[in-house]
């Protein structure tokens, strides 16, 4: 499995580089408009909507949601962070509600387990994540930046999952994701603090007023967000009685089993550059 996965990744993460530094803003930002869409078919079922014409709709709807937030930007040429910050501070809003949400599973699944609680969920998961990857995509040097988001979700998972695999005796949420552990998870900490200092360590000199301090916030927050993704779409699926988004993916399941860590890192990651002042 884990050979799949690698094999299935490595292609993965070489078209995203090379998309990263050679395409404009705008086919990057179509491109990424696709992947929500795809993400939004495979949270349908999940949702309890099966039929072709209902998730048909949904589509409509996430796209619909994402292109509202575009015009809302001036069509893309207002990404200011004055603009931007109100919808990302929002977005992690949201997200605290889901780590409580997660906590306290499954009694708070009375909250939100119908079709049309699921449903908002899978918006307000998919559509503030392209429009933060968007906001990210304005930033100079956008490669760095980009590269460094999904360093920092792949360095927290894979730190998880070696020193789960080596030291994990204490579940970190039994009734979502059982295979998850406590020493897997502050092994992924501990890789993404390492992370972190090495970042700031060659941050350009135009960047000099960020201290360590602001950089290994960030970074963290950043983790604790891909980990919260992970966890609140593993609930839904639970729910769902699904093991995999889709088999999309060789290793990976569907596109959502590797989108859910980055829907949560990428707003909490650009709230975090507004804050800091990038």
């Amino acid at each position: 499995m884990l050979k799949q996965r690698v094999l299935t990744a490595i292609p993965m993460a070489g078209l995203f580089l090379a998309g990263a530094y050679w395409l404009p803003v705008a086919a990057l930002a179509a491109i990424f408009l696709v992947i929500i869409a795809l993400g939004a078919w495979e949270w349908a079922p999940m949702a309890g909507l099966t039929k072709l014409r209902s998730k048909i709709l949904y589509v409509t709807l996430v796209v619909a949601c994402a292109g509202a937030l575009y015009r809302y930007a001036g069509d893309g040429q207002n990404f200011s962070r004055e603009l931007v910050q109100p919808i990302l501070g929002l977005t992690c809003l949201w997200w605290c509600f889901a780590l409580l949400w997660v906590k306290s599973f499954p009694a708070s699944s009375g909250l939100w387990d119908s079709r049309l609680g699921r449903s908002f969920m899978g918006v307000l998961i998919l559509v503030p994540a392209w429009f933060a990857a968007v906001y990210l995509l304005k930033l100079e040097p956008r490669s760095a930046v980009m590269v460094a988001l999904v360093l920092v979700v792949a360095t927290a998972d894979i730190g998880a999952y070696f020193t789960g695999k080596a030291f994990g005796r204490h579940a970190l949420s039994p009734q979502v994701s059982p295979g998850k552990t406590w020493e897997g998870f502050w092994g992924g900490v501990l890789a993404v603090a390492v992370l972190a200092v090495v970042i700031w360590s060659l941050l350009p000199e135009r960047l000099d007023h960020l201290s360590l301090v602001a950089t290994v916030v960030v970074v963290l927050s950043t983790a604790f967000s891909s980990v919260l993704g992970d966890l609140t779409v593993s609930m839904v699926k639970r729910v769902g009685g699904v093991k995999d988004s889709s088999s999309m993916l060789p290793g990976h399941g569907g596109l959502l089993d590797r989108l859910d860590s980055l829907c949560a890192a990428t707003p909490t990651f650009a709230l975090g550059l507004v804050m800091v002042g990038f």
